[in-house]
């Protein structure tokens, strides 16, 4: 049983490295940065060399090695990093490997040969290229290019993509099903679905727009503000970009060094103040509010068009099972979506996702038909 327990860690040790090793190389493809295009081939070498500790420990004990081939999940980020970019999905890349980071800890074999500390120290690494934390002792530039970027993505733009299509789909379907259990005729059902679109579309837009524009606007006002304080207290400022230097691993004198550099240019200095200080991309300010409303209508437009699609060419009970069937399909596709970002499996994540909509649906389908008896009876 302990064979068989260690083979079985072994093995999952190996297949995560390989895909991990995969994805990074995969993002130094998409990354359009040379300097960070060159860290994700070093991660991806080091990966590799923890699947080969990985698979001499297998060979030893004879077992059988995993297929190289990266997993689905990886395979599947990778195809997103290069089609959208490597900031589309670092955040959720980041995430991830915060808890990789993790899994070695309680392994004395993995901690004994440094992978343990090595994964950790990557973890630490892929949060300052997504400037969530400290990036440590980097030169000015590219301490502002790494932090400054991503932010657009909000920490998840893959999560809200996903959850903006569920949303749509699981609010139109059971407000069809609701009204279709009331027993209207087609036509209305299908009006009344097509309404139930536009208007959470409409409604789902503009909270975007408006939680975007107003985040611009306090954006816009901060970098004022900060512009003002460095016209009339430059030196405040300057020991505040000294002391943020400190806290990254600088010592003084090369906190001073910087700053100094960094304040000799009054562009550059607001520049890096409201990247360091107020952590804001001046080039970006949270994005374009106009973008963000358009991706949610369409994100929720997308997900509430099953439901309602098949009543457009069907009627009664072959309309109804169809609009379930449409709508069972591609919930359980948002299912195995969501795994991008929790690692549950594909099946238990598409059925529970299947089995929430479903369930949701046939509350709205009976309550339809309680008030769809009371109003005719």
């Amino acid at each position: 049983m302990a064979a068989d327990s260690s083979e079985a860690r072994y093995r999952n040790n190996m297949k995560g490295e390989l895909d991990s090793a995969s994805l990074y190389r995969a993002l130094s493809d998409a990354e359009p940065d040379r300097r960070l295009a060159e860290v994700y081939q070093r991660l991806a070498v080091v990966e590799e060399s923890h699947a080969e500790f990985w698979r001499k420990r297998l060979t030893a004990i004879g077992a059988k090695l995993p297929p190289k081939k990266p997993g689905w999940r990886s395979r599947a980020l990778a195809w997103l990093a290069r089609r959208f970019g490597p900031d589309f999905v670092l955040p959720l890349i980041n995430a991830l490997e915060r808890t990789d980071s993790q899994s070695y800890d309680k392994q004395p074999d993995a901690v004994k040969a440094g992978l343990a500390a090595t994964e950790r120290s990557h973890a630490r690494l892929l949060q300052a290229v997504v400037g969530t934390e400290s990036a440590g002792a980097v030169s000015g530039g590219f301490l502002g290019r790494i932090e400054g970027r991503h932010r657009v993505v909000g920490g998840n733009a893959l999560r809200a993509a996903v959850l903006g299509a569920n949303d749509g789909l699981v609010s139109n379907l059971s407000l069809v099903m609701g009204v279709a259990g009331a027993d209207f005729a087609g036509n209305t059902i299908l009006v009344t679905g097509l309404a139930g679109l536009l208007s959470g579309a409409c409604s789902m837009a503009l909270g975007e727009w408006l939680s975007v524009n107003s985040s611009r606007e306090l954006y816009a006002q901060q970098i004022a503000t900060e512009a003002m304080e460095l016209q009339e207290v430059p030196d405040e400022e300057k020991q505040e970009l000294i002391l943020i230097y400190q806290a990254k691993g600088l010592s003084e004198e090369e906190a001073i060094s910087l700053a100094d550099r960094l304040m000799s240019d009054e562009k550059t200095a607001l520049d890096t103040l409201t990247r360091e200080e107020l952590g804001i991309d001046p080039n970006e300010l949270g994005g374009s509010a106009w973008a963000a409303g358009g991706t949610s209508f369409l994100l929720f437009a997308v997900g509430a068009v099953f439901p309602v699609a098949p009543f457009a060419f069907l009627d009664g009970w072959p309309a109804i099972f169809t609009s379930l069937g449409f709508s069972a399909v591609a919930m359980f596709g948002i299912g195995v979506g969501t795994t991008l970002f929790t690692g549950r499996g594909v099946l238990f994540s598409g059925f529970r996702q299947l089995g929430i909509g479903i369930g949701a649906a046939a509350i709205t389908f009976g309550l339809g038909r309680l008030i769809g008896v009371s109003l005719g009876g």
